[in-house]
């Protein structure tokens, strides 16, 4: 399984975020691209030494999000990008571009040495909190394949948070999954509402037993309910990582460390 030749095991797999500060241009950028840049290598190589399994670059502090991402966001996260991978030579790592810039971001991911993103609205539309968005999955695999970006794997959100999901409410997470799956998703990610709200342990459980293709948790793990989460694929954390537990603030290397302690000695 790819996802296993990635991370090198199929359970419990930690993927830390780094969430990139505000971009040049948006709303609350505030920062140049050398003091972002250094902000996002610093937080890599806290996740790099607390011995994190991966590593995801998100550029969340750029709202209010659109989904007309300018050139300038694709060239700063993909300086990003790069820098971080010179951090982290061995890591996996990965991104996502907000709001559902997922060709871009395999662009992205493509010239900066990435190994996966993870991407929006892969599978049915939905109404997010920028509005509308559509399935992307037919567009999106096939630009992959016309960049040669195939090595690249593809972890899509379902039934995702932030988002109204009415016009799909006869629609099961578990079917959203195999749709999913079907229209070849590398992974599925099981989200709580919002960011750092945890995800329901009975869903991840449904969606495991209804897919072959690895299942992540994409919000609201913790120390504390770790042991919940652990029959998952891969759990991105974020949140937890940071001091007070706030998406926002930098990352905490005492939290870090703490729950990788917990980790490894789980995994034993």
């Amino acid at each position: 399984m790819a996802f296993v030749g990635l991370f090198g095991r199929l359970k419990s797999v930690v993927i830390g975020m780094i969430h990139v500060k505000a971009l040049p241009g948006t709303p609350l950028g505030s920062m140049n691209m050398s003091e972002i840049t250094e902000e996002a290598c610093k937080e890599a190589s806290v996740y790099r030494d607390a011995g994190i399994d991966g590593l995801i670059i998100e550029n969340m502090h750029d709202v209010p999000y659109s989904f007309s991402v300018g050139p300038e966001v694709c060239a700063c996260m993909t300086a990003v990008c790069a820098a971080v991978r010179g951090v982290c030579p061995a890591l996996p790592v990965g991104v996502q571009i907000l709001s559902a810039a997922n060709q871009q971001a395999l662009a992205v991911a493509l010239a900066s040495g990435l190994d996966f993103i993870r991407a929006e609205g892969f599978v049915f539309s939905h109404v997010a909190d920028e509005g509308l968005l559509n399935a992307c999955a037919g567009d999106l695999l096939r630009y992959r394949k016309q960049i040669g970006a195939e090595h690249v794997q593809i972890f899509t959100d379902i039934k995702k948070k932030h988002s109204s999901h009415a016009l799909t409410s006869d629609v099961t997470i578990q079917e959203t999954a195999r749709a999913a799956q079907f229209f070849l998703s590398d992974g599925v990610i099981v989200t709580g509402a919002s960011t750092g709200v945890q995800a329901d342990p009975l869903e991840l459980r449904e969606v495991s037993q209804s897919v072959r293709i690895p299942v992540l948790i994409g919000s609201g793990v913790t120390y504390d309910n770790v042991e919940r989460y652990l029959d998952a694929n891969g759990m991105i954390i974020g949140s937890h990582f940071k001091k007070g537990g706030h998406w926002a603030n930098a990352v905490d290397p005492q939290r870090v460390k703490s729950f990788m302690a917990k980790m490894h000695n789980m995994r034993k």
